[in-house]
């Protein structure tokens, strides 16, 4: 089964073809901003029985050195048949579009970048007949933008910056700055942004702060994250008053009882006595008073060690 991080991780790219080129200066690259992309299909399924797909699958066409293909995978952990599945997709995609093919893995912790940016080669030592080398984004090269207007300057990198260090202490700076410079966007801009942002933060700790931060900073928008916290925050609301009228049936109760009790002993029972018990709303507090009402010798000395 597909876990959101894993659809985030690649999906930002279908939904921002130009992404790519503006990461790949954090890669040590040089990519040309595309002036047209196009999706294709992500089935590489050949006549056997095997099924391989990759994830995301982009034409990218640039003005100065013509298309090329670049297929994005999102590697969650260290697989050892990965490699192998890498190699035959972009040899697969060169011999079918005839066209250069790039392949970017997106990870969010160090040690899966690090395993993943090593270079394989198929082959002997000293034939190596195919290298496979991907360029790898993760929380070891992607930006930590931590202000509102760098991540205004680019929202979807942005983005990809908090999918990417989800794991990270500096996470949660990066969706402060992210909700804090999707308020000025569009809600078109901002809906596919704050989706893709939940999904990669998956069940860690920050999906609650981002949670939070688009509740309440992103509050004129409406989507599942923001109502899925709106409500909790009713439920909570309605915990809270289910407690407070318990609490103070509880209360009456009690003080009802202390009243009964100095009542059947044939004690005087002043008007502040009475005031004092009836106006009290701690369960706990009238408990004490009740113990004490079985044996004290006057009414008043109910209350004499509070």
């Amino acid at each position: 089964m597909v876990s959101p991080p894993h659809e985030a991780m690649h999906r930002i790219f279908q939904h921002d073809p130009g992404l790519f080129s503006r990461v790949s200066r954090f890669l040590g690259v040089d990519i040309p901003t595309p002036v047209k992309a196009t999706a294709l299909p992500t089935d590489l399924t050949e006549t056997n029985p095997v099924e391989r797909r990759v994830d995301t699958l982009l034409r990218l066409e640039t003005a100065d050195q013509g298309p090329f293909l670049l297929a994005v995978e999102a590697q969650g952990k260290k697989h050892p048949d990965k490699p192998a599945s890498w190699a035959y997709y972009t040899a697969y995609l060169w011999t079918k579009y005839r066209l250069p093919t790039a392949l970017l893995v997106v990870c969010q912790d160090h040690s899966t970048a690090r395993w993943a940016q090593q270079p394989v080669t198929c082959g002997p030592p000293q034939l190596p007949t195919l290298t496979l080398q991907p360029l790898v984004a993760g929380p070891h090269n992607m930006p930590v933008i931590t202000d509102p207007e760098e991540a205004r300057a680019d929202l979807v990198l942005a983005s990809l910056a908090a999918i990417t260090h989800a794991a990270e202490p500096d996470v949660d700076a990066i969706l402060k700055a992210l909700s804090t410079a999707l308020r000025d966007a569009p809600v078109d801009i901002a809906k596919p942004l704050v989706e893709f942002t939940a999904q990669g933060l998956a069940k860690r700790p920050a999906k609650n702060l981002w949670r939070n931060l688009v509740a309440v900073d992103l509050s004129f928008y409406k989507s599942y994250l923001a109502e899925e916290v709106r409500d909790e925050v009713r439920a909570q609301v309605r915990d809270e008053v289910r407690d407070e009228v318990r609490d103070e049936a509880r209360a009456e109760s009690r003080a009802e009882d202390i009243l009964f009790i100095l009542e059947q002993r044939g004690l005087d029972i002043s008007e502040d006595v009475r005031s004092r018990v009836t106006n009290c709303t701690d369960p706990e507090l009238l408990r004490r008073w009740l113990a004490r009402a079985v044996t004290a010798p006057k009414a008043e000395e109910v209350f004499e060690d509070v």
